[in-house]
């Protein structure tokens, strides 16, 4: 399909050829007809694009200081590794548009195959000729409005919730402050709440354009704007002062206190200056308000992403009730937005669009849409010319299913690195960053499709790196067909999956299995078991994880998407335990301190102690409420009259008959690129996978019974996948 998109790394804007995206739970896919091009947000983000690091930097001191951190830990090269592979992917650019429903998704169903829908939303409503939204981004559209008219929804809703907190009353006098797209809806708004409104913009031809929209006065003079609305309110001044304009400057907000009455209302909706004097506001006790883009609900992902709605009752105007009364205003005739259409290309003319939001192509411009005029794509795979292949004796061709953050900063540098290995496909939710990775990494085709990549005879191996729910389904189905599989962890995200991958791996011919667990392949890890291979009595061992809090809206942490972090990330310092000592896990035994309605989500913090089977003993204390600027991960092991400390796998202290021997890495090695290596040698030579399957089924079988413990209070016998015969308290 055709979408827009935007290189992060220099701002420029072009047409490609990109799978659509993907069906998924809790939404639609939408074959776009109509979208809208907001020229002060899109504008914005192309500049900031177009901008070199430190100009970037400058826009975002909470990333830098984030970035200086992970240096700081970490090592300036990983560090630099890592924001390089991120800041060079593609964004998808638009956020409003409308079309016709393609396909409901589970938890969707208010929808259905051929419904009239709006949508908003960065990253979700983009200017594609397909669109994956979810349901509380849609709205249905009326019968009697068409796609041009309808996919204003977003800036609508915007215009919206800014004039419901002015809480208008009739008869009063309202100010609009900047006449763009959302000033100009804001004043027709506000005329449908019984207010009157004089409205103002320095550009005369968008003042005019407001006089026809219904303005009862308007105003192109800075100088003349305060007479005016003296005169508009009998000297009482505005009731209300809705500040729609874009600008770094503090004017709107200092003209709005001086021509606001007494105890006025000011409603800051647009991205303007706010370095305020307090006296013009103290002095008219007037009350300020920064209004939050569409409604409640906008930024929530629980709502946006997840689908969860607020009772109306208690919430009457979420984003999407704002979208669905903005839509029925128009079937209604009250508000009007033909008027401000100004252009219209086709989305194959895209680029000369966007000349005209950059000024590169000086016209005057309000609101410029978009047309998908052509046929239906159907394919959910784009072939790529592909660069001539290695010449070696043995080459491993790899497709690869989800890159995220971490597959981009991490697991494809270290898979693209090995001479041996050929990154053939690569296959994404969105298609966007499918088409990015295949094309910086030389790919033959990119798709939405995972079947794509399943079903491929050319696909030697498949590096799996979705969320944790699609883990073991997607790994079950690439062993089904013949595939060697690199799965990221966990193998499996609930117990039921696990047991299933588990029946099906011991019913396959030489199963390739590899789970992500890369701290044991860390040289400081191997040296620290070397340091204790002639050890005879068992070992204790203290990891201390500083794993830091995750927002709770965040997926890592959803029961369904994400399986929480100790099925997530506990299972890492499980492995390495199992490593260190070459034991299984016997009994297990957690505490929680629980959490906070605000910071700590519940076993966030969690203390678990392993008894393994050769009578060892490992405590875990996963912490998610220290500062991130103490170091994430430190080990004590002790065993034979010989301890090693490891310090977050940049330091490894070896500690034996009052000697010490320290090895200091200037990088943070964790492990990765070594265990893709040891992947790709075992596949070429056909040696056993590097790490065997019983090892990977009990680790991951030990985070489950981790959270048992945690719920029963007691300790718990180990028992495998699917066996609660042996299930019990130790």
């Amino acid at each position: 399909m055709k979408a827009i998109v935007q290189n992060l790394q220099n701002g420029k804007v072009e047409v490609q050829d990109v799978p659509p995206p993907a069906l998924r739970r809790g939404g639609i896919l939408v074959r776009v007809r109509s979208s809208l091009i907001s020229l002060g947000t899109e504008r914005a983000i192309i500049n900031l694009a177009s901008k070199g690091m430190l100009g970037k930097a400058k826009e975002r001191p909470d990333l830098v200081r984030k970035v200086l951190n992970k240096a700081r830990q970490e090592g300036l090269w990983s560090t630099y590794q890592v924001v390089k592979n991120l800041v060079s992917s593609p964004i998808p650019l638009g956020y409003s548009c409308a079309g016709e429903v393609l396909a409901v998704g589970r938890e969707a169903g208010e929808f259905q195959v051929g419904d009239r829908v709006a949508c908003a939303g960065l990253n979700y409503a983009n200017h594609a000729e397909i669109d994956f939204v979810p349901r509380n981004l849609a709205a249905k559209v009326p019968a009697d409005v068409a796609y041009d008219s309808a996919c204003f929804v977003t800036l609508g809703a915007i215009a919206m919730h800014g004039v419901r907190l002015a809480e208008l009353q009739l008869g009063e006098k309202v100010v609009v402050m900047g006449l763009g797209l959302v000033g100009q809806v804001a004043l027709q708004l506000v005329r449908c709440s019984g207010a009157s409104v004089l409205a103002t913009d320095l550009d005369p031809s968008k003042t005019a354009l407001a006089a026809k929209l219904g303005a009862d006065r308007v105003v192109s003079s800075p100088e003349a704007l305060a007479g005016a609305v003296a005169e508009f309110t009998q000297g009482q001044g505005a009731d209300a002062v809705l500040i729609c304009a874009a600008t770094k400057s503090d004017a709107p907000v200092r003209m709005a206190a001086e021509i606001s009455r007494l105890r006025g209302r000011v409603i800051i909706v647009g991205d303007v200056g706010m370095h305020l004097e307090r006296r013009p506001y103290f002095e008219k006790e007037l009350r300020l308000m920064v209004s939050r883009s569409y409604g409640p609900g906008r930024y929530d992902p629980a709502y946006e992403q997840q689908g969860l709605d607020y009772p109306l009752a208690y919430v009457r105007w979420t984003e999407r009730r704002n979208m669905e009364a903005f839509l029925d205003l128009l079937a209604r005739g009250a508000v009007s937005v033909a008027p401000l259409i100004t252009h219209r290309f086709p989305i194959e003319q895209a680029e000369t669009a966007y000349q005209i939001v950059t000024g590169e192509r000086p016209e005057p411009a309000v609101a410029i849409l978009l047309e998908y005029p052509g046929e239906l794509p159907a394919a959910s795979r784009v072939d790529l010319p592909v660069r001539g292949a290695r010449p070696i004796e043995r080459q491993i061709r790899v497709g690869v299913i989800g890159a995220g953050q971490f597959a981009k900063g991490v697991l494809l540098p270290a898979f693209a690195s090995q001479s041996a290995v050929q990154l053939r496909a690569f296959c994404t939710a969105s298609g966007f960053t499918s088409k990015d990775v295949a094309q910086r990494y030389g790919a033959a085709f990119c798709t939405s499709d995972p079947a794509e990549i399943l079903q491929d005879d050319d696909i030697d191996a498949v590096l799996i790196a979705t969320r944790h729910d699609q883990h073991a389904h997607l790994a079950a189905e690439a062993l089904r067909v013949g595939k060697a599989v690199f799965v990221e962890k966990p193998l499996a995200a609930t117990p039921a999956s696990l047991a299933e991958l588990s029946r099906l791996v011991r019913s396959v011919n030489n199963p390739r299995l590899m789970v992500g667990f890369n701290r044991r392949f860390s040289p400081l890890s191997v040296r620290a078991k070397e340091f204790f291979a002639s050890r005879h009595e068992p070992l204790f061992a203290m990891y201390r994880v500083n794993a830091g809090s995750v927002p709770r809206e965040s997926w890592v942490v959803s029961p369904v998407e994400g399986g929480g972090r100790i099925v997530g990330e506990v299972c890492h310092f499980v492995d390495w335990v199992c490593y260190l000592t070459g034991s299984l896990p016997q009994t297990v035994f957690a505490e929680s301190i629980g959490a906070s309605a605000e910071h700590a989500l519940a076993r966030d913090s969690v203390s678990v102690t392993l008894r393994m089977a050769d009578g060892s003993v490992a405590a875990i204390h996963y912490l998610g409420q220290g500062d991130s600027s103490v170091a994430k991960e430190y080990v004590e092991a002790f065993s034979g009259g010989r301890t090693a400390i490891l310090d977050n796998y940049r330091a490894l202290s070896l500690h034996s008959q009052n000697r010490r021997r320290r090895v200091r890495l200037f990088n943070q090695a964790k492990g990765h690129a070594q265990e893709v290596a040891a992947f790709i040698r075992a596949l070429q030579t056909g040696e056993a996978m590097p790490i065997d399957f019983e090892t990977l089924e009990a680790v991951t079988q030990t985070t489950f019974l981790i959270h048992q413990s945690l719920d029963q209070g007691a300790s718990v016998n180990y028992f495998p996948p699917g066996d609660t015969s042996l299930q019990g308290e130790s």
